[in-house]
């Protein structure tokens, strides 16, 4: 079976294309035959030994996969054939990672994909859109008629979240490049603010005098000074990347206004979590509500230089490798 994979944890150029052994699943699994992956930061980290989980080798790359049913073991009886489906979480904990043409997928680690859906928007969704449910919901706890801040809303996991918290009721901050501004208001932002505008928080001030509920960082930079003071009574501050930052804690202000700050990682996710954001993806696919805003597709012999690309910054919008023949090479511009 021929997959991107690796024999030790290390740079990119460790990374290979070439046969390794096919999947064994067992009878909670289901086979899929993979159209597409992509490529993520948590693969770079995976891969380099940055985040330590258990890595069996050789060790078939990345999370994401859109692919067809080819067997569903007897515990899995959700699934049959011929189904059209995705996976946002393997590649960790011990699991094989999807390049490869053939993955074994835990049967409630599986969704069906949206009928008409595109597999190339789907899988590039995959991972930052599930990201945004759980930093909303699951974690930030969002109701309707709060208001959200998104430091980097106009990223692959911000402007999901800009989509989400205003398709459910939030007043959305989208923190930004000027140059963005008009991209996150179509996505539902209702304040777009410039991230290099040392007034920025004057600004989100201005806009929520008594203070925002939910303030969510997906650009990494975990300034908790700022965001803890920007935060209403009892607001809460979502921590979700940004590996090697160390912020400073204002505590006074943390306590004395029941306010709180939240980390999490989509790795960790429970099943039942990754399930109900894939519902809520799923919807948002179906009506097209959802999509990615530049997908580059690279073929799978490319994966090295995917993962080169991403660690120096040099990647805008979602790269996506082709694993079985025939699926799209193109991509959506910015």
């Amino acid at each position: 079976m021929r997959a991107a994979y690796v024999e030790e944890l290390g740079s990119p150029d460790l990374i290979r294309v070439g046969e390794v052994p096919p999947p064994r699943p067992g009878p909670d699994d289901v086979l899929v035959d993979v159209e597409v992956t992509a490529v993520n930061h948590v693969d770079t980290f995976v891969r380099s030994g940055a985040w330590r989980t258990p890595v069996p080798f050789p060790f078939v790359i990345g999370r994401d996969v859109v692919g067809t049913v080819s067997r569903a073991g007897p515990g899995a009886p959700g699934f049959a054939a011929g189904d059209r489906v995705w996976c946002s979480s393997l590649g960790h904990a011990g699991r094989q990672g999807a390049a490869a043409e053939r993955v074994a997928v835990p049967a409630d680690r599986l969704y069906r994909l949206p009928e008409g859906a595109d597999a190339v928007d789907a899988v590039a969704l995959s991972h930052p859109a599930s990201t945004a449910y759980l930093a909303l919901f699951t974690h930030g706890r969002m109701r309707a008629g709060e208001t959200v801040v998104v430091l980097g809303g106009a990223g692959n996991v911000g402007g999901a979240a800009v989509v989400m918290a205003a398709q459910a009721g939030a007043r959305v901050v989208a923190v930004a490049s000027a140059e963005d501004a008009d991209h996150c208001r179509g996505l539902g932002a209702h304040h777009v603010v410039d991230y290099r505008d040392p007034g920025a928080p004057r600004s989100i001030r201005a806009y929520a005098p008594g203070g925002v509920d939910l303030h969510v960082d997906t650009s990494g930079t975990n300034d908790l000074e700022t965001a803890v003071d920007l935060l209403a009574p009892r607001g809460r501050a979502v921590v979700l990347a940004g590996l090697r930052t160390r912020p400073v804690l204002p505590a006074g202000a943390l306590y004395l206004q029941d306010r709180s700050v939240h980390g999490f990682a989509i790795s960790n996710a429970r099943p039942d979590e990754l399930a109900d954001a894939a519902a809520h993806i799923n919807t948002l696919l179906a009506d097209g509500t959802l999509r990615p805003r530049a997908t580059e597709v690279l073929p799978l012999d490319e994966a090295a230089e995917a993962h080169r690309r991403l660690e120096a910054g040099k990647v805008a919008g979602k790269l996506v490798l082709r694993v079985a023949e025939g699926c799209p090479v193109g991509g959506t511009a910015a």
